[in-house]
C-alpha cells in the first residue's frame, strides 16, 4: 500500500532552508518591480476554465488541471499561467484608459512537468505592461527582467531574441490550413531541414526559400544583416528585424556584460506572442530562466484587445542558480519570565533583529539561524554581546 505521506510525482515540499532562500528572492524581485512602478495583483488560484484559457491555445489547455464546481456545476481550472488572469484584471476590474503596469507572484499548477527536473507547482513571478504599443514598453519589460536576474545573482546571463512576425510575414498570403501551418512551425522549432522542405514544397519560391533560410539564421548581431539580405522584402519582416536591432542596442548599453544572440527560427509560444519575444539563460541552465515578449491579443477574449507585453519566471527554479543565501544572523536569547528580559527581546525584534529564544530543555540543539550574538545579564542589565567564535 502506498504511504499516505508520499506526495504526487513532481510535487515537493519546500523545507526551511530552501523556503528562506525563495522568500528572499521573492522579496527582491517584487521590490525591483515596485521600483519600476509596477502594482502588485493577487489573482485567485481557481477560475472558470473559459477565462483561464483565454487566448492561450491548446498548449495551456493540456497543462491545466480541471474540476467541476460543486456550487455551480461549471468546469473550473487551476491556473497554469497567471498572464490571462492579469489581462482579465486589466480589462474588467481596473479598466483604465491609459497604461497599466502590473506584477504578480504566486503558485501555478501544471498537469505535466516542463522538463525532467522541473516541478509541477512553479512559483511564478511576472510583470506586464498594458496599453502601450511602442517598443519603449518592450524595452522596459526586458530591462526589468534582466534587473531581477542580476539582483538574484545569476551569473553568465545570455539573452536570446526572436520575433514571430518574421514567420508570419513569410506565410502571409499563402493559403494553408492549420495542420500544415503546424507542420511548418514544428519543423522550424526542431530545425529539421528535410521535414521543412517537405512541408513548404508547394509554397511560392520566395516564401519557401525564406523559411528554409531561417534554419541557419541564428547567432550574434550579424544574423540581422544576413536576414535582411536573405529574406523577402516585406514590411512585416523588415519591421521585426528593425525592432530586434533597436531592442538589442539599447539592452546592450544598459547591460554591458550581457551576451545577446538571435534565433529567427525560434517559435516558442508562436500562438501566444504577436511580436518580439525573448528568453534569458544563465550559466549552468539548460532551460530558459525567463521568457517574455509582446502578446497584444491576450485581452481580446475579455473584450479589450489592447497592447500588452510582459515576462514571467519560476522562482523555485531560479533560486537554484541564484546567489541568494537568505541565511541571516540572529541573536540567541534565554527563555525567562523576567519582565526586563522580555521587554529587551521585544525591542530588538521591533528594530528588525531576529531573536531566537531557547526554550527550556533545548539549550544544546542546533539552531536553523546563524546566531552570532546572545542576550546576557551584566550588572543587573540585559545586554547583547557577541558569541565566542
Amino acid at each position: 500500500m502506498t504511504s499516505a505521506w508520499l506526495l504526487p510525482e513532481h510535487i515537493a515540499d519546500v523545507l526551511p532552508s530552501q523556503a528562506r532562500r525563495i522568500e528572499e528572492l521573492r522579496r527582491a524581485v517584487l521590490d525591483t518591480a515596485r521600483s519600476y512602478g509596477y502594482e502588485l495583483v493577487m489573482p485567485p488560484l481557481l477560475e472558470h476554465i473559459e477565462s483561464l484559457l483565454s487566448g492561450a491555445g491548446r498548449e495551456l489547455d493540456l497543462r491545466t488541471f480541471k474540476l467541476v464546481d460543486q456550487l455551480s456545476g461549471r468546469t473550473l481550472g487551476l491556473r497554469a499561467d497567471t498572464t490571462p488572469q492579469t489581462a482579465r484584471i486589466d480589462a474588467h476590474l481596473l479598466n483604465r484608459a491609459g497604461m497599466t503596469r502590473l506584477c504578480y507572484c504566486g503558485p501555478v499548477l501544471h498537469t505535466r512537468p516542463a522538463g525532467p527536473q522541473a516541478g509541477r507547482e512553479p512559483l511564478q513571478f511576472g510583470a506586464e505592461i498594458y496599453g502601450h504599443p511602442g517598443l519603449e514598453a518592450d524595452l522596459e519589460v526586458l530591462d526589468l527582467a534582466l534587473d531581477c536576474l542580476e539582483r538574484s545573482g545569476v551569473a553568465g546571463l545570455v539573452l536570446d531574441l526572436a520575433d514571430v512576425r518574421i514567420v508570419r510575414g513569410l506565410l502571409a498570403g499563402i493559403d494553408i490550413d492549420s495542420s500544415q501551418r503546424d507542420l511548418v512551425y514544428a519543423a522550424l522549432a526542431r530545425k529539421d531541414a528535410p521535414a521543412l522542405r517537405e512541408a513548404v514544397k508547394g509554397f511560392p519560391a520566395d516564401a519557401r526559400n525564406g523559411l528554409i533560410e531561417l534554419l541557419s539564421l541564428y547567432g550574434d548581431a550579424a544574423v540581422l544583416r544576413e536576414a535582411a539580405n536573405a529574406l523577402p522584402q516585406r514590411a512585416l519582416i523588415a519591421n521585426a528585424l528593425r525592432d530586434l536591432q533597436w531592442l538589442a542596442q539599447h539592452t546592450a548599453a544598459a547591460h554591458p556584460s550581457l551576451k545577446i544572440g538571435f534565433d529567427l527560427a525560434d517559435l516558442s509560444g508562436y500562438a501566444y506572442y504577436s511580436g518580439a519575444r525573448f528568453a534569458v539563460y544563465g550559466a549552468g541552465s539548460s532551460d530558459s530562466l525567463v521568457r517574455g515578449g509582446r502578446y497584444d491579443e491576450v485581452g481580446a477574449v475579455f473584450g479589450r484587445n489592447r497592447a500588452a507585453v510582459g515576462f514571467s519566471t519560476d522562482l523555485k527554479a531560479l533560486v537554484e542558480l541564484s546567489g541568494v543565501e537568505g541565511r541571516g544572523t540572529a541573536i540567541l536569547a534565554p527563555w525567562g519570565e523576567d519582565a526586563a528580559l522580555r521587554a529587551t527581546i521585544r525591542e530588538l525584534r521591533e528594530q528588525g533583529h531576529i531573536v531566537v529564544c531557547v526554550l527550556p530543555g533545548h539549550e544544546h540543539e542546533v539552531q536553523e539561524f546563524d546566531c552570532d550574538r546572545e542576550i546576557v545579564r551584566v550588572n543587573g542589565q540585559w545586554t547583547v554581546r557577541a558569541l565566542p567564535a
